[in-house]
């Protein structure tokens, strides 16, 4: 056998190994855990709403476009920092590039404020 081959069928029973291990490791947990379901264990959740009768209540869109304007903006320090980092490199046209990229976001927060999606009322 090859050594390359040697060296990736290590890599092949270290991760069976793991995998294994994960899975003896859930079962045992799932022999061994205490089962006592009760009702307000099994009442459905979210967000610190309680359900009203049968069925849950479901929160407003509001909070979950709210979480997604958050991610976005969290994107775009993603790419802002290493672009700050290497304004040099770039130059000029890093520079109208970054400009155009920031105008595209700055016009999604236009939309989302004169939408009055960053309302918590």
């Amino acid at each position: 056998m090859s050594e390359y081959l040697r060296s990736w069928l290590v890599v092949v029973v270290f991760g069976g190994l793991a995998v294994g291990l994960v899975g003896l490791f859930l079962g045992l947990g799932s022999l061994l855990r205490p089962k006592r379901p009760t009702e307000q264990k099994l009442m459905n959740y979210e967000s610190g709403v309680d359900p009203q009768g049968d069925r849950w209540s479901q929160s407003n869109i509001r909070y979950y476009v709210f979480a997604l304007m958050f991610v976005l903006f969290e994107v775009e320090a993603v790419f802002i920092f290493p672009w700050a980092a290497r304004l040099e490199v770039y130059g000029v046209f890093g520079l109208v590039e970054m400009a155009i990229f920031i105008f595209i976001l700055a016009l999604g927060l236009v939309y989302a404020w004169r939408k009055r999606l960053l309302r918590w009322i």
